[in-house]
């Protein structure tokens, strides 16, 4: 199995397995494959059989199944592209060891990796409004490849050490780091929510990357540019050039 990783703002995982091998991803990861890649949807993974495990995976972020790319009859090839613009790169999962990743951070594993339920805690508060702290687990044995966006930060935290981080500048942290969601009471406008502030709470010792530009950043600075109700003219504008767009493409 050969893995590259190519480009640079907006990357580009490529795969080339031999034949017998696979990787598994979670549905809508592919960009495009070779016509010898062939395709499954399944709850089996890592060893692990049954619905169960899809469940989990399902309340963790993920979906009930996961798709299997396996080449067959000689060398394949199979593409996941980046989302936003970011970085994507590997992690080795061994025996006993596990990482947690926010719910769209996993691109795919080798057969061995086991993505499950690692945290869901719904709260309306937050700087922009989120919609509560999902993670999924990673575990078994193998490689894992995340993708995290916009520029990517990692800490080692000592024993101890606590960084506190908004919800979703949360990317991807090892299991041994403890983590704990706090709430900064006494801070009531529309910038905050009713609910107050959320902050999550990881503590050392362990590796944490953070992410610069999570998803709910990027849709707090489009919002104004979208919403028709309070920006009709901006809205249009938005419109109309995002539909001349995808005209020129059809």
């Amino acid at each position: 199995m050969q893995a590259e990783i190519k480009g640079t703002n907006m990357p580009l995982l490529e795969m080339i397995l031999d034949p017998g091998e696979s990787v598994i991803s979670s549905h809508g990861e592919l960009s495009w494959m070779s016509v010898n890649m062939q395709l499954s949807q399944t709850t089996s993974v890592g060893g692990q059989k049954g619905l169960m495990g899809g469940l989990k995976r399902a309340v963790g972020g993920g979906g009930l199944f996961v798709t299997k790319y396996e080449a067959q009859g000689g060398q394949g090839m199979v593409a996941f592209g980046a989302k936003l613009p970011g970085r994507i790169f590997p992690v080795t999962i061994g025996a006993g060891q596990g990482y947690l990743v926010h719910r769209h951070g996993w691109v795919c594993g080798t057969d061995g990796i086991v993505p499950t339920v690692g945290l869901q805690q719904t709260f309306r508060g937050g700087i922009y409004g989120g919609d509560g702290f999902i993670l999924q687990r990673l575990e078994g044995e193998g490689q894992a490849w995340i993708e995290l966006s916009g520029e990517i930060t990692t800490y080692e935290l000592a024993a101890g050490q606590t960084m506190l981080v908004h919800p979703g500048h949360v990317g991807l942290f090892e299991d041994r780091v403890s983590f704990t969601i706090q709430r900064l009471k006494g801070i009531r406008n529309m910038a905050f929510g009713d609910d107050g502030f959320h902050l999550v709470a990881l503590t050392g010792p362990g590796n944490i990357w953070l992410q610069s530009m999570p998803i709910s950043v990027l849709a707090h600075a489009l919002d104004p540019y979208i919403n028709k109700d309070d920006h009709p003219a901006a809205a249009a504008g938005v419109g109309g050039v995002l539909g001349g767009m995808i005209g020129k493409n059809l």
